[in-house]
């Protein structure tokens, strides 16, 4: 069994492509249910970000888990295998397991470092726990992608470009955003949403300057009880929109929320920023024609990264993700041959009490202390015969072939391969 993820990210993809791949939260869990009902697939967790979609699943075999899982990828997006072999990257075993640290700790973002990811993909780990589509294997590899991700931000300044990309977007957007009296229009009150108003707070944006506008009135309602921002119905989008300086868009709709007319409409004759955090995107890329509006969408943001003086952070966390993965992989190997080693140590207790048995049948004579020595010397033919064997198997756990040790080792010495299972289960059981 191994891990193994099929991607698409803004490193690997233009947006318009990523805009046809990507998932609400919805279709996210439908997708995920689906990859599990595949056939070599065990577990499945989907990361769907504004510049990621990814489906990471524990495979019984490679060839035929990345054949199924890059299928349904491409019948997702709608893209023919031409173009889908060109966008999407697939990594397996040391390689996955390596991409997903590097990604908790925010060296694949768009915003090099951003923090906002750990919590998408804690995000993507809670909906794989509660719809079941995730067990031991994927649990313990993103429990432990996240602890990585804590550990790159507290221990660099991985993180100073831009903690979240909603902070790096009103960064770029001008001297608007921080104007005294400026209006701000959020239109979603989705996570990134919440997100954004947060930020807004947090950077002292009074919150009788911010309004929240989205098609279900009562989630956008929900902001105002959290942050005391206002919240407006969807119906008088366009009244907000003329009266506010920024908006800030990521509503998860399938298409252009705000087209050039709208946009120019509201911003006739002033300056107006715009924000656009969502994929597909909800602002007219065209809008930047418009006279005196500024727009930040996801192509603007993927250049930040590009001139920041980070590479001492970015060395100091590789280093800590290949320690991590090294790490993670002995481990790993440790937790399949130990099953095969404790259920050898068991077969030889077995023997050795059937042994004892048979001699005080056929001895009824001896003594105590006569069947004590002689319990002791079985134990310590057993102890010494399997030595040998428990020793290299444990000395090669870092090693290629460990695992082929271990199985053979179970040949060999004809273990029954319930018995191991039976301990690797106990083993992987949650405390």
């Amino acid at each position: 069994m191994s891990v193994l993820v099929v991607g698409m990210s803004h490193k690997s993809a233009p947006i318009d492509v990523l805009e046809r791949a990507s998932l609400d939260t919805d279709a996210a869990v439908k997708l995920s249910h689906v990859v599990l009902d595949t056939p070599f697939v065990t577990e499945s967790v989907v990361i769907s970000t504004c510049n990621r979609v990814e489906i990471y699943v524990e495979a019984e075999r490679f060839h035929g888990a990345v054949e199924e899982v890059s299928r349904l990828l491409a019948d997702h997006s709608g893209l023919d295998r031409d173009d889908f072999v060109q966008h999407v990257y697939v990594h397996y075993d040391e390689a996955a397991v390596a991409h997903l640290f590097g990604v908790a700790s925010g060296m694949d973002s768009m915003i090099l470092g951003e923090s906002q990811i750990l919590g998408q993909v804690r995000e993507a780990l809670h909906g794989a726990q509660a719809e079941s589509t995730v067990g031991s294997a994927l649990n313990a590899l993103f429990q432990q992608a996240l602890r990585i991700g804590k550990r790159g931000h507290a221990e660099t300044g991985i993180d100073r470009l831009a903690p979240s990309i909603v902070t790096a977007g009103l960064d770029a957007a001008g001297s608007v955003v921080d104007a005294d009296d400026s209006r701000f229009l959020v239109a979603g009150a989705g996570t990134m949403a919440t997100l954004a108003v947060r930020t807004l707070v947090e950077r002292g944006v009074a919150p009788h300057r911010i309004m929240v506008a989205n098609r279900t009135f009562q989630r956008a309602y929900a902001l105002v009880a959290t942050f005391g921002v206002s919240a407006v119905r969807w119906q008088a989008m366009d009244v907000e929109l003329s009266a506010a300086d920024v908006l800030i868009s990521c509503t998860g709709a399938s298409g252009v929320v705000f087209d050039r007319d709208r946009v120019a409409q509201a911003a006739a004759g002033r300056k107006m920023a715009l924000i656009d955090l969502a994929l597909p995107r909800d602002i007219d890329p065209e809008v930047r024609e418009l006279d005196g509006v500024t727009l930040v969408d996801l192509v603007v943001l993927s250049g930040l990264s590009e001139n920041a003086d980070l590479a001492a952070d970015v060395d100091q966390v590789r280093s800590i993700v290949d320690d991590e993965v090294r790490t993670f992989l002995a481990a790993k190997a440790a937790s399949h041959i130990t099953p095969t080693v404790v259920a050898l140590r068991t077969m030889a207790t077995d023997v050795v009490a059937a042994e004892l048995a048979r001699i005080e049948s056929r001895l009824p004579g001896l003594s105590t202390e006569e069947l004590a020595t002689v319990r002791k010397a079985l134990h310590r033919v057993a102890e010494k015969l399997i030595h040998a064997p428990t020793v290299r198997v444990q000395q090669l756990v870092d090693g290629p072939a460990g695992l082929t040790y271990a199985d053979a080792l179970a040949d060999l010495f004809a273990l029954d391969q319930s018995a191991v299972d039976a301990v690797a289960q106990v083993k992987g059981d949650p405390a």
